[in-house]
């Protein structure tokens, strides 16, 4: 062997080794995330006027994990989850997603195994006399020519084309996959929040109920004392201008409580004429669940949005292993066994008709004008973009935590105060009555301290349904419960 076959035989597997490391796709990195070692509302920070803190909630390892809306212990919130899960139009579609990407990476599967085919055909011709050089006029029987072929091919994954491919198809199913988990959260949490908007309704208008009957009787009795002679008809014509008020605040709300009755409907996949639910007002918060916030590392792992935006990193990066492994050689294997065209079909199988072939075809770009280079820097600026959407991603759920820890602590903080104002109202209220009937103050007097518990119990009242909103808005900012996100029936067959 001579010094140049030396060499030779000496820098092939480092020309190799050099080409299969330039086309394949660059090893995946993390991007590097500021994490803090916990929530800002969760560390005593006092930011409210009064200068409460977030109490955090006690360990919840014994309550419902991934079905989370079980810790409100409603049954009727339950079913509508329930029913949603099954119905829900944009669900629906999510899954569907979820098949076609599932199913892209079947194809994107099938190339790393050979592709075998097989074909048959037959026909019957009849050439015309001419055109087999014969005199014209000449009889010219028509043929029959039968066929049939197997045939194989297979590319050699050279230089990572194939199994990136494969790495970016499965990436994408994963991320669309993590969508359709965040549409299931936003479901289930869009449902528990329309329900409990509905229910607040249905406790605002029974406090207008309530109202309205103590304007009912402020008339009777203005009326009274008018036919009497005890007041003009100021404090009359006032007290049926408050009655006419109430009731048209009161009709006012039936409007808002339609509109939040037909988009429940609408999440639970049914036409709003054909959907009614039933009044039950929203009495008491203190059947809300504490939700533990956990440590913000958690949050990226628990949040659907996040770990899509993570795959379709990954499937960014796998991509440019295929952009690269384009500008190199790529090796396609073929075979084919066929029998010869014969009159019969008999004739294409007999040994005698068999022919075969195998071949080699390896292809590489010479001059693409930088086609190939421009999908290389497609797919990193595609990378950096998905690096971007990630951070976003994470940022924004960071936020929305702390948005929702740090109102669920001010509602608390105004609960106690509407509290005692609740109390001092209705006693101001009882007293203003009794003078009132006694003769030792004014209608106006009345009707201020009327008008005053009617504010604070709304009030109340709206609070309470703010409060039971905010709580699903900070279970679905966390992620869906305490632990994985569950599985929605539409997925559950596949």
């Amino acid at each position: 062997m001579n010094t140049m076959q030396m060499i030779a035989r000496g820098v092939a597997p480092v020309m190799a080794a050099l080409l299969m490391t330039a086309c394949a796709a660059p090893a995946f990195k993390q991007p590097a995330m500021e994490v803090p070692a916990a929530y800002k509302e969760t560390q005593g920070v006092r930011t409210a006027a009064d200068g409460s803190t977030w109490q955090p909630a006690q360990a919840a390892e014994a309550r419902p994990r991934g079905d989370w809306w079980l810790a409100f212990n409603d049954t009727a919130l339950n079913q509508l989850i329930n029913e949603a899960t099954r119905a829900n139009a944009n669900l629906a579609v999510a899954a569907a997603r979820v098949k076609q990407a599932r199913a892209i990476a079947g194809v994107a599967e099938a190339d790393r195994i050979p592709q075998v085919g097989v074909s048959a055909s037959g026909q019957r011709q009849r050439a015309s006399d001419l055109s087999l050089g014969l005199p014209a006029g000449t009889p010219v029987a028509p043929t029959k020519a039968f066929n049939a072929s197997l045939t194989a091919s297979y590319e050699v994954d050279l230089f990572g084309r194939v199994s990136s491919n494969v790495s970016a198809a499965r990436s994408d199913a994963a991320s669309i996959e993590a969508t359709y988990q965040s549409v299931l959260l936003a479901v289930q949490a869009d449902v528990a929040q329309t329900y409990f908007r509905l229910r607040a309704t249905d406790a605002e208008l029974e406090t207008l109920q309530r109202t309205v009957q103590t304007r009912e009787e402020n008339v009777k009795v203005n009326q009274r004392r008018f036919d009497l002679g005890d007041i003009g008809e100021f404090d009359l014509s006032r007290a049926r201008t408050e009655l006419a008020s109430a009731r048209a605040e009161a009709i006012g709300l039936q409007r808002q409580r339609a509109t939040t009755e037909h988009a429940l409907a609408v999440l639970l996949g049914k036409p709003a004429a054909s959907y009614t639910a039933g009044n039950s007002p929203l009495l008491d918060s203190a059947l809300l669940p504490e939700v533990p916030a956990g440590m913000p590392s958690t949050l990226l792992e628990r949040r659907p949005d996040i770990a899509a935006a993570q795959r379709s990193m990954e499937a960014a990066n796998a991509r440019i292993g295929v952009a690269r492994s384009a500008m190199f050689p790529a090796l396609n294997l073929n075979a084919a066994a066929a029998g010869a065209s014969g009159s019969t079909v008999a004739e294409v199988f007999k040994w005698s008709s068999r022919s075969w072939v195998l071949g080699a075809m390896m292809s590489m770009p010479l001059i693409d004008g930088g086609r190939n280079s421009a999908n290389i820097r497609r797919a990193e600026a595609a990378l950096e973009e998905s690096v971007g959407s990630y951070r976003q991603s994470v940022l924004q759920a960071f936020a929305e935590v702390e948005d929702n820890l740090a109102g669920l602590r001010i509602l608390q903080a105004q609960a106690v105060q509407l509290d005692e104002a609740l109390v001092s109202a209705r006693r101001s209220a009882d007293l203003a009555q009794k003078l009132y009937a006694a003769g030792r103050s004014s209608y106006l007097d009345l009707l201020d301290a009327q008008r005053n518990l009617a504010a604070v119990e709304r009030s109340a009242v709206q609070l309470r349904g703010n409060r039971a909103i905010t709580t699903v808005a900070l279970i679905r900012a966390l992620g869906g419960g305490w632990n994985a996100a569950v599985t929605s029936p539409q997925l559950a067959q596949q």
